[in-house]
C-alpha cells in the first residue's frame, strides 16, 4: 500500500484528458496532494482537532470525499465520544477499496478507535443521518457551482445544534494583484517540490475542467445562504483555505 511518486504528467501528452480520480491518482495520490497543496497535512490533522471538539454523543461525524480517508483516521485519532461513528463517503471505486484497505491497517495500530464505514456513493444523492461534525476537505470545488447550495442546505438539515461543518477549498480571490502573487507562489510551492513547468501546464489543463474554485466571500455566503449562522476562516496557506460553519 505504499504510495508512488507521482509521474502522472511528466510526459509530453497528445491530449490532455479531464482529471478522474481513478486507479492511476490512487497510486500516487498521497504525494500529489502533499506536494501540490501548501498547508495539508495541518489541515487534516487539525480537522481530527476539530472533529473533537463539536463530536456529540449517539451522533455520526461525515467525511464527504474522503478520498484515502486521511481525515478519517485523523478523526478516529482524537474523537472521544461515546456511541459515535464516522461515515466515509467517495465516487471513486478505487479510492473507496484502497481507503477501506488504509483504514484495516489502522484497525491493526490501535487498541480503540471509533468504527467508520466507507460509502461509494455520489455525495449529492444521501440521505443523511443526524451528525454533528461533517467535513468537505477540497470536495466542494468538485461539484457542479448550480448544485452546491443545495447540497450545503441538506448537510445543515442534518447537522445537530451544537454541530459543525468544516470546508477546505482552494480559493480565487477578486483582487487580480492578490490573485496573481498567490497563485504564483503556489506555482513555486509545486516547483519547489519537484514538479516540472510541463507537469505543471498539463496537470492544469487536466483540472481546469473539473475543479472549479470560488472565492472565500462566495463560499461564505453560499453557506449562509443555505442556512449556516456564522463562517469563520480559520486557516489559510496560499490559494489554499479552511473554515468552520455554524448552524
Amino acid at each position: 500500500m505504499n504510495s508512488q511518486t507521482d509521474r502522472l504528467f511528466s510526459q509530453p501528452l497528445a491530449e490532455v484528458p479531464d482529471f478522474i480520480f481513478n486507479e492511476a491518482v490512487v497510486n500516487v495520490f498521497p504525494d500529489m496532494i502533499k506536494r501540490s497543496v501548501p498547508g495539508y497535512p495541518s489541515i487534516v490533522e487539525n480537522t481530527g482537532l476539530l472533529a473533537a471538539q463539536f463530536a456529540q454523543p449517539n451522533t455520526l461525524l461525515y467525511d464527504l470525499g474522503c478520498s484515502l480517508g486521511a481525515v478519517t483516521q485523523a478523526m478516529r485519532r482524537h474523537v472521544d465520544q461515546p456511541n459515535c461513528s464516522i461515515v466515509g463517503i467517495d465516487n471513486s471505486s478505487a479510492m473507496v477499496k484502497r481507503c477501506q484497505e488504509y483504514l484495516s491497517a489502522q484497525n491493526a495500530m490501535f487498541q480503540t478507535l471509533l468504527p467508520a464505514e466507507i460509502i461509494e456513493q455520489d455525495i449529492l444523492q444521501v440521505d443523511y443521518q443526524p451528525c454533528s461534525f461533517i467535513a468537505l476537505n477540497f470536495t466542494l470545488q468538485f461539484i457542479e457551482p448550480k448544485q452546491r447550495t443545495a447540497l450545503l442546505k441538506k448537510l445543515r438539515q442534518a447537522l445537530t445544534a451544537q454541530g459543525a461543518l468544516l470546508l477546505s477549498e482552494k480559493i480565487k480571490f477578486t483582487d487580480a494583484d492578490e490573485h496573481q502573487q498567490l497563485n504564483e507562489l503556489h506555482l513555486a510551492f509545486k516547483r519547489a517540490n519537484g514538479y516540472s513547468d510541463l507537469e505543471i501546464a498539463q496537470k492544469r489543463r487536466a483540472i481546469e475542467n473539473v475543479m472549479l474554485p470560488d472565492t472565500f466571500e462566495v463560499h461564505r455566503q453560499r453557506l449562509l445562504d443555505a442556512g449556516f449562522s456564522k463562517v469563520y476562516l480559520w486557516f489559510q496557506c496560499l490559494n489554499f483555505a479552511s473554515m468552520i460553519a455554524l448552524p
